[in-house]
């Protein structure tokens, strides 16, 4: 069979500013990975094509017998574009990813099977129906009872330079926190751990020196991670991580065996600067009171902290903006992300707000985190955003951004790198910000 696995990471009409396109260009940016878990799973004897749409335009004049599209809900509009044309010329097309797991009524319109979760292990289900000519609709996750995923090793092979590469050790989150895409779909609450010598295997053959856990959290199970780090000592590789306010804020020797495994920088959702809020989205790791203590023992192991905050939860209103952003550098986190929230289809926070005719439009493109698409408790849909523009645009003034870049040094070269990257980029996108 032909078959073609489409990584859907464009919106179909994207711009890229003048750094943007250089930083395209020059260093390839992962997108994903379980397209490419999917190409690991699929047997030898198909011939399989997998297209990212930022690099290579997709061929419509060739033939394929499946047409496999991964996506997340801000692309669906432009996934449904290419399913609906591989359909015409009489492709089968099958569908997974965030949004179509969380909508497959809506997936269905446009394709013959979707895909339910991120687990990947319904594919294989999918190939021997297809070959019996016995498709099914919907194809639920794969529940695996020893909660231990079996995954090959996953091949990156883009243009440029690639500087960064990619590994997942587990899978999945059990906290179900009322906002996440992720953990809300199906199977996404089923935390998954691979084998601790399959994941070393794999890093060891990774090319990069540097590379990123695309994990949800390492901090789920500490005994697992501590494991894995204590394998990946002598590895001579460097590393950035997800990771939770609880165990950070208490487990010193979990972060000492960090570092020594070559861990760079941890991204830690903070979301939020009210523990009103955070007890509101069932976000059960995070206590605004060990905030500091978690950044602080980061930084004492030499690692940077990159933090994410989420405006918009009914609890919050107009002093938020500045609560959230005295927060961030009361803390003194080395960058941070300051977002929209979007009520993502499939959360129990998109239930509540359609229940209540909050939800203002259904163009998922717009499902970005950069734009209000429901109507805010609190305040206006207009002083939401433009709240979180000025956050944005203060955190990441020439002053912050020059001083935060500058205290990073004494962490080391790679965390400094990471810093310098993260808030060169953040202060130049700003400038996009009106």
């Amino acid at each position: 069979m032909n078959i073609l696995i489409v990584e859907n990471v464009s919106m179909g009409k994207e711009k890229y500013g003048f750094f943007d396109k250089i930083f395209l260009t020059m260093f390839s940016v992962l997108p994903t990975l379980y397209s490419r878990h999917i190409l690991s799973l699929t047997p030898k004897k198909h011939s399989v094509k997998l297209v990212n749409e930022r690099y290579e335009k997709i061929d419509f004049e060739k033939n394929y017998d499946i047409v496999h599209i991964n996506f997340t809900n801000s692309t669906a509009p432009h996934a449904y574009e290419l399913a609906d044309k591989f359909r015409e010329k009489g492709s089968t097309v099958v569908l997974s990813g965030l949004h179509p797991s969380a909508m497959p009524d809506e997936a269905l319109e446009h394709a013959d099977s979707v895909l339910l979760g991120q687990i990947g292990l319904n594919w294989l289900e999918f190939l021997k129906n297809y070959k019996k000519n016995k498709l099914k609709k919907i194809y639920e996750p794969v529940k695996l009872k020893n909660k231990q995923l079996k995954i090959p090793t996953t091949k990156i092979d883009l243009p440029g330079f690639v500087l960064s590469g990619a590994i997942e050790a587990t899978r999945g989150c059990p906290y179900g926190c009322n906002f996440c895409r992720e953990t809300n779909i199906p199977g996404g609450s089923q935390f998954l751990t691979r084998p601790v010598n399959d994941v070393i295997k794999e890093i060891k053959n990774l090319p990069q020196k540097a590379f990123t856990f695309y994990d949800t959290s390492l901090t789920i199970n500490p005994s697992y991670t501590k494991k894995l780090f204590r394998e990946m000592k002598n590895l001579g590789k460097v590393f950035s991580c997800n990771g939770n306010v609880d165990i950070l804020a208490k487990d010193k020797e979990f972060l000492k065996l960090a570092k020594e495994a070559g861990c760079i920088s941890w991204l830690v959702g903070f979301e939020s600067a009210s523990q009103e809020t955070l007890d509101n989205i069932g976000k059960k790791t995070n206590k605004i009171t060990e905030y500091s203590k978690a950044v602080e023992n980061i930084h004492n192991y030499g690692m940077a902290t990159i933090g994410c905050f989420i405006i918009g939860f009914d609890s919050d209103t107009k002093d938020t903006f500045r609560l959230t952003l005295d927060t961030a550098k009361k803390i003194k986190i080395d960058a941070a992300d300051f977002l929209v929230l979007t009520p993502f289809p499939g959360t129990l926070l998109y239930k509540k707000l359609k229940s209540e005719n909050r939800i203002l439009t259904n163009d998922w493109s717009r499902y970005n985190m950069r734009n209000v698409v429901f109507k805010p408790k609190n305040m206006s849909k207009k002083e939401l955003l433009h709240g979180v523009k000025k956050v944005y645009k203060d955190f990441y003034s020439f002053k912050n951004t020059s001083y935060r870049t500058i205290r990073s040094i004494k962490y080391g070269f790679y965390p400094f790198v990471i810093v310098l990257e993260r808030n060169f980029f953040a202060h130049m996108n700003k400038r996009k910000i009106k």
